[in-house]
């Protein structure tokens, strides 16, 4: 017993304490230092409207939690009262990104930014080789030194599963005494007697700090492992993705500032440059596919096991907003809220005078823009913005005060006329552990509002979709589904013309093949989603045909999106590297390292041998494919390819394009946009803190519906259609050097959008049998051309594990797993082309995918239909992961 306690002290020491204590940081304060300006709360415990669960909700150590909710009139039952603003969409890292960078580079005051995971090796324009100054350390230490407050918060992950926001605080506060960086909550052991109780009868095997190893440890050792908050166990993120610059624009939605997330609207998987080292575009661990290997290390760039000239990256869709007027006082009071709270209970006592509280938005305070120090002058084309952009906020050619204030009236008098038209309310998930607040779960009910009142359709893209109808899918709790179902039975007893679209991943995005003890965690997500949906006489589908909905796919459909590209492993890598003697990916890691650490601080002798070699190969294989499936893009066809035939078949790869947005829209006149995800993590309130925001624009255009005339809401339209668009095809393939209006803060450019192209006419009407008739041809097409030429998985061929391996395992070298070479001579690369299809060679592979269109396809709901407990089979999970995967 000793022995085995040893073992388990050493675990949790080198697991947990060595990076839970940030130089010596104390752990969690008591719960007494606690803010003074808390609001005032009701007493009673009913649950808000709208919400989930049983009749009391119950602890992890059957103590009933705080449920009661924020004493408020607001709507939602939300912290915060409706107000307005202007909003602005960005869809995809790039755009939003390069208007973060324009924010940050005009910034004088003060930068809060409040984060999951925060990269401050981020480029937040691109190419890196070009863009050093917009690096997010660099740009954030330049705007210290300018005299602006950079206050960062960013969740404090459990060492078992992360270990990537001690690298960021360290990091940060090095670069000037001006950043303050918050890590929260602290998870910690509670006591030495304690730990050896809760590790009795434990073998080392089951402190393997795993999915596995985790569904095998009792739920008092995983309260011993992660620490607690009165009741809660720590395992619940602070999941909010907000940046506010001089409290004045806000940035928020689904991405954060980190590793993985910047990408185009085409989204390009291979970023093999061999004819120009500088045109990379995801330099070292952001070339990153999480269905192949997890971050790592990511305090070393080159920790980084994916090879760019045999795998892809996982391609990344999101969407995110800015925001200016009214609007911003609520987010602003949310984060000095958030603030506030954990210095209170953290940092108070703590290095006295390092950490400071945060001034709050007084009551009854004009909007944050209208005595702005600095407008945003106005300009005139837009490489003349930039331009004089980058000179005002220097300072330079004698551009001053009063010029700004002047040129930039008339602007913010249009702002302030706008701001009225858009109503705005923010939203949040949040609780005693997060906030120091009795439970709030706004969003949920935001949610289930925008669904009942929906009167023509309903249209999620979610990173998760785990959700219930009623109170028999322990341990689900939230309902949603059960205000999709009511909907559609509603709609199809009046016969109305009704739908619901949902777009979600194929496949969480955690490493492993899915038959592995690895991937338990993955395929319980899974199964819970699978279990909302169409599996079980609870699920949705299942609920419908009960009600009598039996022709539920006119509506409600699932999808997923997919694409392919082409990694550029041509006769120019070859030729240069024997012409240079330097090994290509030898060469692309000095170019990164010269990306991360600077020209002077590494060495590049076989960058620079390798890059001057290969400006003198003929350089003719296009490094991407991506335009292919986008609106006016070439045919796959006739894109030449230098080196043989076989090199080009190996040289294709798809992987899922994963969904990370967190949007619902209703009938083109709400959107609600945010961090949180469709699943009890988020939208209970006691678990993942989140935010969102519920926009309703006043601003009509003229639209159809269901074939009849239409007001619909510029902002929500245009983001739909924009979606839309993107998912078919029907959008130009996007540069991520070529920025447009789109790509800058909503005080600076209107959203630019063309508005009766063909395109926007063909997706204006949601409900047209002609729209529809082309979605569901392009999913049905597009999945039909994946699943020949590369077998992927999820397949609705795939309906048992035996059918797995035929169909999938026997092709595939998976990653990490121990084949003989036997076994591997007649197998390809995981994502490749099954080269046993197509005889016909590389014309042959290209004949199909020059059908591809976009990225949409067919959600696989009967895939692994016939195995009983996806995620069970041979494993009981204990209670705590049951609820750590919804």
């Amino acid at each position: 017993m000793d022995r085995l306690l040893r073992k388990a002290e050493h675990v949790v020491k080198d697991h947990i304490l060595k990076d839970f204590l940030d130089n010596g940081e104390e752990e969690n304060r008591p719960q007494e230092h606690r803010p003074e300006h808390r609001p005032e709360y009701h007493p009673e415990e009913n649950r808000p409207q709208g919400s989930g669960g049983r009749p009391q909700e119950q602890a992890h150590n059957n103590k009933p939690v705080d449920i009661r909710p924020v004493k408020t009139n607001h709507r939602f039952q939300s912290f915060s009262p409706e107000t307005s603003g202007n909003a602005k969409w960005y869809v995809d890292g790039a755009s939003y990104f390069w208007a973060v960078s324009m924010a940050f580079e005009e910034a004088r005051e003060s930068i809060y930014i409040l984060d999951w995971w925060l990269s401050p090796e981020l480029y937040l324009r691109r190419p890196p080789s070009r863009n050093e100054r917009y690096r997010l350390d660099n740009m954030l230490q330049a705007a210290a030194e300018r005299g602006v407050d950079v206050n960062i918060i960013v969740y404090k992950e459990v060492t078992q599963a992360l270990t990537y926001r001690q690298h960021t605080k360290h990091a940060l506060e090095a670069l000037h005494p001006k950043i303050k960086v918050f890590r929260h909550p602290d998870h910690l052991p509670t006591s030495r007697s304690r730990l050896q109780q809760a590790f009795a009868g434990l073998s080392l095997d089951n402190l393997k700090m795993n999915a596995f190893g985790l569904s095998k440890i009792p739920g008092d050792a995983l309260k011993e492992l992660y620490g607690s908050f009165g009741d809660t166990v720590l395992y619940w993120a602070h999941h909010e993705k907000l940046c506010v610059v001089d409290r004045h624009t806000v940035f928020m939605g689904g991405l954060d500032m980190c590793f993985g997330r910047y990408d185009t609207n085409s989204h390009p998987i291979a970023d093999a440059h061999p004819g120009n080292l500088d045109a990379i575009i995801f330099p070292g661990q952001d070339f990153n596919n999480a269905r192949v290997f997890d971050f790592e290390g990511v305090d070393k760039w080159d920790h980084n096991q994916l090879d760019r000239a045999k795998s892809s990256r996982m391609g990344w869709s999101d969407i995110a907003i800015s925001l200016s007027g009214p609007i911003v006082n609520s987010l602003i009071h949310h984060f000095t809220d958030r603030w506030n709270f954990i210095f209170d209970e953290k940092y108070a006592e703590k290095d006295p005078g390092k950490y400071q509280r945060l001034q709050e938005p007084r009551h009854g305070e004009s909007h944050p823009g209208e005595s702005h120090h600095f407008p945003i002058p106005e300009m005139g084309g837009f490489e003349e913005q930039i331009s004089r952009g980058v000179r005002h906020f220097m300072g330079g050619e004698g551009y001053g005060r009063r010029e700004r204030e002047n040129e930039g009236y008339e602007r913010r008098q249009e702002h302030r006329q706008e701001a009225g038209r858009t109503k705005i309310q923010l939203c949040r998930s949040a609780c005693d552990w997060s906030s120091g607040h009795p439970t709030e779960h706004s969003i949920a009910n935001a949610y289930v509002h925008a669904i009942e009142s929906a009167e023509h359709f309903i249209y999620i893209e979610n990173q998760f979709f785990i959700t219930a109808t009623g109170d028999k899918q322990y341990p689900i709790e939230n309902k949603i589904g059960a205000s999709i179902v009511s909907r559609i039975v509603r709609a199809h007893s009046s016969r109305e013309n009704f739908r619901v679209i949902v777009l979600m991943p194929a496949v969480p995005a955690f490493a492993g093949d899915l038959k592995s003890d690895g991937a338990l965690g993955t395929r319980a997500i899974m199964e819970y989603q699978y279990n909302s949906i169409n599996r079980g006489s609870n699920s949705i589908i299942e609920s419908l045909k009960k009600n009598g909905v039996d022709d539920w796919r006119r509506y409600i459909g699932f999808y997923n999106l997919r694409n392919y590209d082409r990694i550029n492993t041509s006769s120019t890598m070859g030729q240069a590297e024997e012409r240079s003697g330097v090994r290509y990916d030898d060469a692309r890691r000095q170019h990164d390292d010269m990306v991360y650490r600077g020209d002077d601080r590494g060495h590049r002798e076989e960058y620079d041998r390798y890059q001057s070699t290969a400006s003198r190969v003929p350089d003719k294989t296009w490094d991407t494919v991506s335009a292919c499936y986008m609106d006016g893009g070439p045919d796959i066809r006739n894109i030449p390819w230098y080196g043989d035939e076989e090199s080009e078949i190996n040289a294709f790869v798809s992987e899922e394009l994963y969904i990370h947005s967190k949007v619902l829209i209703a009938d083109d006149r709400l959107v609600i946009c945010g961090s949180a995800n469709l699943n009890d993590r988020s939208q209970l309130g006691t678990h993942d803190s989140e935010i969102a925001v519920v926009i309703e624009d006043q601003d009509f255009v003229e639209s159809r519906m269901d074939g009849r005339p239409f007001r619909a809401s510029r902002f929500a339209t245009s983001l739909r259609r924009q979606l839309w668009r993107k998912h078919l095809g029907w959008l130009r393939d996007e540069r991520c050097d070529q920025p447009t209006r789109n790509w800058t803060p909503v005080n600076r450019d209107a959203q630019d959008y063309d508005w009766g192209s063909e395109a926007d006419r063909a997706v204006e009407d949601p409900l047209s049998d002609r729209f529809w008739r082309s979605w569901t041809d392009t999913a049905r097409t597009n999945t039909e051309v994946f699943s020949k030429v590369f077998h992927n998985v999820p397949n609705d061929q795939v309906r048992s594990w035996a059918d797995y391996d035929e169909f999938f395992s026997r092709h595939f070298i998976i990653p990490g797993s121990e084949l003989s070479a036997e076994e591997k001579r007649d197998r390809v690369g995981y994502g490749h082309v099954v080269r046993s299809e197509f005889q016909g060679g590389a014309a042959e592979v290209k004949e199909w995918l020059a059908r591809v269109r976009g990225t949409l396809v067919e959600m696989p709901l009967d895939f692994l239909i016939d195995v009983k407990d996806l995620a069970k089979e041979g494993l009981s999970l204990n209670a705590f992961t049951d609820e750590l995967y919804t």
